[in-house]
């Protein structure tokens, strides 16, 4: 007997890629060192000297914390310290006119997750971007959805508002409740972000959804914290709240990244609700979703943000320290992009974030390549992603010429 495992019509592949490039980088580190590797694998924020980048003032927060705050269950969905001080977090200044709830969950993953799992059915399609972060898909397809996208810019290099229009007309035909995630600023893989024309299309086609039709719009701001100023980068929840009745706007917002603890798992799902009644339900059926599969989320993280957002000075501090981290992120976005305009390659549209795209017909050819050079990157369906979260800006600057030449060789091999 080979297998036991009841695979239900799931393609499991035999490894994950970004483990995968990220362990080959790892050997070439301890082989040559780290000076000799771009390893623009990771998705995380590393300093130049390739050390993972942790808030001071949240690492003594961490450390500060007594057995109780870090050892004791949290509930369900959250401490109410927390799920306040998250709410301020996800939304800045912003000041939401709709009914909200807070669901905390582990990582970003979960909200998405538990949005699926309420706001969908078994045999639905959940629509995203062609340019997308690929476990949306397995996370679908763990709960029997599928995955439809809209191609996610036009021939101009515009966010595509026609082919977002056509896929929600056509999936809301269909079926009668439609998940939508759009994960924007700094998305993942391109950085790019949606401009608030290309938010006030959005909101042009969802109110052209029919009244009987149930839209849940999943706004995945992983990044949102690196990607500008912070007020700046939070004006698209001004389009976005109070839709109307039969769309539901929910922010998965990772506290994992804006704090820089990853492995803490600390996230929440936020609704921006027209009614009082669907806010409670929705606290209501994502906490029976978590009780069903995690259970409760990791306590420690939570009170260490309910402890920054009682302390004005601590806020402070975190948010000097971050600012100090985003404009470091941003200098090495503008390096790459500079250097890619300087030698003639191409880059899917770019605002910020901790990636940029390189389109190229041969994505696993090419990073098999460049890893000659002891270069790792992603390969992608249509292209290869690049951490410019954890290369410096000296690397970033070189990093473009590098793809480029390695792009040519492939070509010149393959005549």
């Amino acid at each position: 007997m080979k297998s036991m495992a009841a695979f239900n019509g799931r393609e499991i592949p035999k490894e994950d890629k970004v483990f995968a490039a990220s362990g080959k980088a790892l050997d070439a580190v301890s082989k040559y060192g780290p000076a000799e590797v771009i390893n623009a694998t990771v998705g995380a924020l590393y300093d130049d000297e390739g050390k993972l980048i942790v808030l001071k003032s949240v690492e003594e927060v961490m450390k500060s914390l007594p057995p109780e705050k870090y050892a004791a269950y949290a509930p369900i969905a959250g401490t109410p310290g927390f799920k306040k001080a998250i709410l301020k977090a996800a939304l800045g200044n912003y000041e939401p006119k709709s009914f909200t709830c807070v669901v905390g969950t582990p990582g970003g993953t979960g909200a998405i997750r538990n949005a699926i799992a309420n706001y969908s059915c078994p045999g639905d399609k959940i629509l995203t971007h062609s340019w997308h972060w690929a476990p949306y898909k397995s996370i679908a397809a763990e709960m029997y959805r599928g995955i439809e996208h809209f191609e996610m810019f036009d021939e101009e290099g515009r966010f595509n508002i026609a082919d977002f229009e056509y896929k929600v007309k056509k999936l809301t035909r269909n079926q009668e409740h439609l998940v939508i995630i759009i994960n924007t600023p700094a998305n993942n893989p391109t950085g790019y972000a949606l401009t608030m024309d290309d938010w006030y299309g959005v909101k042009r086609v969802l109110d052209e959804v029919p009244l009987e039709k149930k839209v849940a719009l999943v706004l995945d701001v992983a990044y949102i914290d690196f990607a500008g100023e912070p007020d700046e980068v939070r004006k698209f929840y001004g389009v976005v709240d109070n839709l109307r009745a039969n769309i539901l706007p929910i922010i998965a917002y990772s506290a994992s990244k804006t704090f820089t603890f990853y492995g803490a798992r600390c996230a929440a799902m936020i609704c921006l609700a027209h009614s009082p009644e669907v806010a409670e339900e929705f606290g209501k059926v994502n906490s029976f979703s978590a009780r069903a599969t995690w259970s409760n989320s990791s306590r420690a993280p939570q009170e260490v943000i309910e402890q920054i957002y009682a302390d004005e000075e601590l806020l402070a501090k975190v948010e000097a320290e971050r600012a100090e981290a985003r404009n470091m992120l941003l200098a090495r976005g503008r390096a790459f992009e500079k250097a890619a305009a300087d030698c003639g390659l191409e880059i899917v549209p770019f605002s910020a974030g901790f990636f940029v795209t390189v389109p190229c017909a041969d994505p696993d050819g090419l990073c098999e390549k460049l890893n000659e050079k002891n270069v790792f990157l992603i390969p992608f369906d249509n292209g290869v992603r690049v951490s410019i979260a954890s290369s410096s800006e000296d690397k970033c600057r070189r990093l473009p010429g590098m793809i480029k030449e390695a792009m040519a060789a492939l070509e010149e091999s393959a005549e």
